[in-house]
């Protein structure tokens, strides 16, 4: 329960019901300084304690428990307590203001408004390109140190399916809607979501809007309608800084991974895979219906902990340079000098650059490659979207190869040299054209850009509001 709020609508019956703290406390067997405490969100009540503080004041225990404050003063006073709570005031050491309804409320109102700004001016002068790529590099490297598994998520997402009893094959939409009605929510697809969200949840009237359901499948809502039901499900609160934002998102997307893939059923089918010695990515994928992409990321959540391999996951765009990249198996991943692996180029020897040069690209494509850290093998696939194509890599160490399917190929790419290329036509071809080279570059709008510094970084909160006001209404 939120103590804050609850404690405020205690309060307000109280005082509707004309009774002081002593009234209350000698009713319901309370003393006053823990009511006081209670009132003030300091304490959680027992339920029985909620219980006869609801018979004492004449109202169902749930008019105690709606997550609403009782009143704008009430809203105004809860915060301010928890903005003197956060990270960001408690950091400044300066001392907490007594918040009670002998604050008055232009005071009140004067200190909300200032700590808004203050929240305000923080994000924005955190939610840069630098900022958002050393904490990207901070999250990754901390989920190396995990092996990329998060029990505690996978319990949240079991919890979940045993509501619509599922355990194993292709979540469908229908269970999916039935989940988020579970939690009081409903699915909407409409056509004008805002142009930076990708799904939009309203807590207040308790639904989630998606884009338009696509003909035929519409799998990827799956995914997006669960990483909105994930905030709900995994208590999330409006991040404080870009790193919780970048954290919160990593979460949503391994809940809605473990709730498409069940560990129990995936755990099972990749065993029964490498007893078999006939691992692959593309039977996972298509076992559970989902993207090449989504088995990948959630191989790499079970692997080491339920079938004892340590892997590496790329995805790679059309032009060499990493787009997604973890590994614990040891994989050299081209870093520049804050340790950012985005936007890095792959040498052109790996799998993942070449596969795009396949003519047949419907099956994966397997590659054993040579890197100054050792020989590793991988499998890759690569697919297009509307603006590029890509390609996704899984892979191990040449020793763990024997588990899977392709393991046998003769492909071979030498990456051993920092060279890119081991024949030296890179060093010498660089030699030939120095001096003599000048390309035309394209821009990439987004370096000269900041991310607007709304509550959610990249996301533009007065369209999020016209929007929301707007479908409420229908």
């Amino acid at each position: 329960m939120d103590l804050l709020t609850v404690g405020r609508r205690i309060r307000h019956f109280r005082k509707a019901r004309s009774l002081t703290l002593e009234d209350l406390g000698s009713r319901v067997g309370i003393a006053v300084s823990q009511l006081s405490l209670i009132e003030n969100g300091r304490r959680e009540p027992r339920l029985t304690q909620l219980e006869s503080v609801a018979q004492a004041l004449e109202v169902e225990i749930g008019e105690l428990l709606v997550a609403e404050p009782p009143d704008p003063r009430a809203a105004l006073e809860i915060e301010l307590e928890r903005a003197q709570q956060g990270a960001l005031y408690t950091g400044l050491g300066l001392p907490r203001v007594q918040v009670s309804r002998a604050l008055p409320q232009d005071v009140l109102e004067s200190l909300t408004g200032l700590h808004r700004e203050l929240m305000r001016r923080a994000t924005e002068s955190i939610a840069t390109p630098e900022e958002a790529r050393r904490a990207n590099t901070e999250l990754r490297l901390q989920q190396r140190e995990q092996d990329h598994y998060h029990p505690e998520i996978e319990r949240e997402a079991l919890g979940l399916l045993a509501v619509v009893g599922h355990e194993r094959g292709a979540l469908t939409h229908h269970d999916v809607a039935r989940m988020a009605r579970h939690l009081g929510f409903e699915i909407i697809h409409v056509g004008d979501l805002p142009h930076s969200t990708r799904s939009v949840t309203d807590l207040r009237n308790g639904r989630i809007y998606l884009p338009p359901a696509s003909i035929p499948g519409g799998h990827g809502l799956r995914a997006l309608a669960l990483q909105a039901m994930a905030h709900r499900v995994l208590g999330h609160r409006e991040p404080a800084s870009y790193a919780e934002f970048l954290l919160q998102r990593l979460q949503i997307n391994y809940f809605a991974a473990a709730c498409l893939m069940p560990e129990p059923a995936s755990v099972q089918f990749l065993t029964d895979g490498k007893q078999r010695r006939d691992l692959a990515i593309e039977d996972f994928r298509d076992a559970f219906g989902v993207t090449h992409e989504a088995a990948g990321l959630r191989f790499m959540n079970l692997a080491t902990t339920h079938l004892g391999l340590q892997v590496h996951f790329l995805r790679v765009g059309g032009d060499g340079a990493v787009q997604k990249a973890y590994e614990n198996d040891g994989l050299p991943l081209p870093v520049d000098v804050s340790g950012s692996v985005e936007g890095q180029f792959v040498p052109r020897a790996w799998a993942a650059r070449a596969a795009f040069a396949r003519t047949s690209r419907t099956t994966e494509f397997h590659q054993i490659t040579d890197t100054p850290a050792g020989t590793f093998w991988c499998s890759t696939q690569t697919g297009t979207t509307s603006s590029e194509e890509f390609s996704i890599s899984v892979g191990v160490r040449f020793a763990d190869s024997k588990w899977f399917r392709g393991r046998d190929t003769r492909v071979r790419g030498d990456a051993s040299r920092p060279a890119d290329a081991a024949d030296g036509t890179g060093e010498e071809l660089a030699r030939r054209w120095a001096g003599y080279a000048w390309p035309s570059a394209k821009l990439h709008a987004h370096i000269l850009s900041p991310l607007p510094a709304g509550t959610f970084p990249g996301v533009d909160d007065d369209e999020v509001h016209r929007f929301l006001e707007k479908h409420s209404a229908e």
